[in-house]
């Protein structure tokens, strides 16, 4: 890899002064005057986004929220993964929502609205192309086109989003100008040098910081509750990426045999997932949980270094990002060997039943106001019943599932269900009445994902069930007419799923 300067913020220090003292750049007027001359500097052919007929009413709605006050809506900044490497950039999620940029869009820019009257004139702050001319364009590795490859200027920005827009270079003297006369609220913690310029112009003008932070919070809260309810576009998103998902699971399940011929076949697993995720799509939307045997009892496991037996489960939770960074998450449950045992098939069957359970409450909002904690509920009635069945419960499943019991959270303490979209846990700051207590509506994008895992080290269970793991995981639309299963490509019952490993 070449070497850069991509460690250092700061700037306002000259690239040249800030690559490291082994690099070999020519640095003589010389060659400064001819790498200026000769570039086609034709700007780009810009398009609207395809989000750009949605964002309007998106950031109508914020407007509506929030008359007379300024909000501040970073991207966020480029984060060092080592030395002078940056981690791949991906956008806050609520800013992506607000401009619909998409892939790598858009490093240390700022969306804010500013107060007229009632409404608001929205200004996008990005870093537009530099000239051929400028330092920046060959020296800079971190925003420079010789290094990073074409950027878009302030025209070609306007045209993608819809949305008026000026060089960042300006953005701190917008964002605190006349504080202390208005009211601003920040989305915080996307970008540390933004909040680091807001705490200091408040502290400036002795605002009260304390009531500063609660409006802070409350943009939070408002912005990820607005993606509660997907738009159209949003929703074919979800479609998109539940589809190159599906993709890469049938990778997953060709990779079976090399895995099982591999020291680490679950690294095998996981890679011909990323293979599809990032061939047609954007990448993973989280990291990729490839589980075999008693690891499948690891909620979280992502390190995905251990080998795949014949004989046992593997536990694949994986979901594609697409362009527009919308995710699915979808999580399927595989024998080996292409056949349960009988152990690992009762087991599955209690979870399939749980998940069944769980779809047929929230089609019932069709008829009746179904609630969100209600899908988990239904889910939990299952599993607590089969583990009695299995003579695993201390206590009959009635006393489990009441509130002084929960004994059969045991072998799930995870929830059954999350809001789906930008975020693989979309919409988390939301307020309780509006994601657990809230009546389900259409719109809403949601997981259903029952599971059981049995410790290898769990001594309260039969031996034959330690170390098997099982997690059936679906993406679901709510409709008027019911909900609909996006994932329902993906085989879902036991023969289905062993005629899927039996290549059947």
């Amino acid at each position: 890899m070449t070497e850069h300067s991509a460690a250092s913020t700061d700037t306002d220090q000259p690239l040249t002064d800030r690559v490291n003292n082994r690099s070999h750049r020519p640095n003589s007027k010389a060659f400064r005057d001819f790498v200026a001359s000769g570039w086609d500097r034709t700007p780009l052919d810009a398009q609207a986004l395809d989000a750009a007929g949605f964002t309007p009413e998106r950031r109508a709605k914020v407007s509506a929220a929030f008359p007379g006050e300024r909000l501040v809506i970073p991207a966020g900044s480029l984060k060092v993964r080592s030395n002078d490497t940056d981690y791949r950039f991906r956008a806050h999620s609520a800013f992506i929502h607000l401009t619909g940029l998409e892939t790598d869009s858009e490093p240390d820019a700022v969306l804010v609205f500013e107060p007229e009257g009632e409404e608001h004139t929205v200004t996008l702050y990005f870093r537009p192309r530099a000239g051929a001319d400028t330092e920046e364009f060959f020296s800079d590795a971190r925003y420079g086109e010789y290094w990073v490859g074409p950027r878009a200027d302030e025209e070609a920005m306007a045209t993608m989003t819809g949305i008026a827009t000026a060089s960042s270079a300006t953005v701190d003297d917008a964002i605190t100008k006349d504080l202390g006369a208005i009211s601003v609220r920040l989305l915080r913690a996307a970008d540390t040098r933004i909040d680091s310029v807001i705490d200091l112009a408040r502290t400036q003008v002795q605002a009260d910081l304390e009531t500063s932070e609660a409006g802070d919070a409350e943009l939070a809260q408002m912005l990820s509750e607005l993606r509660l309810i997907k738009d159209d576009h949003e929703i074919e998103q979800m479609r998109q990426a539940v589809a190159i998902t599906r993709a890469g699971f049938n990778n997953v399940v060709a990779s079976l045999p090399t895995a099982v011929a591999h020291r680490r076949g679950e690294r095998v697993i996981e890679t011909a997932f990323e293979t599809a995720a990032r061939s047609d799509g954007n990448g993973i939307g989280y990291d990729t949980i490839a589980a075999s045997g008693n690891h499948a009892c690891t909620l979280h496991w992502i390190r995905n270094d251990g080998v795949v037996a014949d004989g046992d489960l593997v536990l694949v939770d994986a979901g594609a990002e697409v362009d527009s960074l919308y995710t699915a998450d979808i999580t399927r449950t595989l024998p080996v060997s292409g056949t349960f045992t009988e152990v690992q098939g009762r087991i599955y069957d209690a979870v399939l039943a749980a998940s069944d359970a769980a779809f047929a409450v929230a089609a019932e909002h069709a008829q009746r106001p179904v609630r969100f904690r209600e899908v988990h509920e239904a889910a939990m009635e299952v599993i607590a019943a089969r583990l009695e069945e299995f003579g695993i419960l201390p206590v009959t499943a009635a006393e489990a599932l009441s509130p002084e019991g929960q004994q059969h959270r045991r072998w799930m303490v995870h929830g059954t269900s999350h809001h789906l979209g930008l975020d693989v846990h979309d919409c988390a700051q939301a307020r309780a009445e509006m994601y657990l207590d809230a009546v389900i509506e259409p719109g809403m994008v949601f997981t259903i994902e029952p599971g059981l895992y049995f410790k290898a080290d769990d001594l309260l269970i039969p031996e034959d069930f330690r170390g098997i793991g099982v997690r059936i995981e679906d993406d679901v639309l709510v409709t008027a007419e019911g909900v609909e299963n996006l994932s329902a490509d993906f085989p879902r019952t036991r023969a289905e799923v062993e005629a899927w490993v039996q290549g059947r």
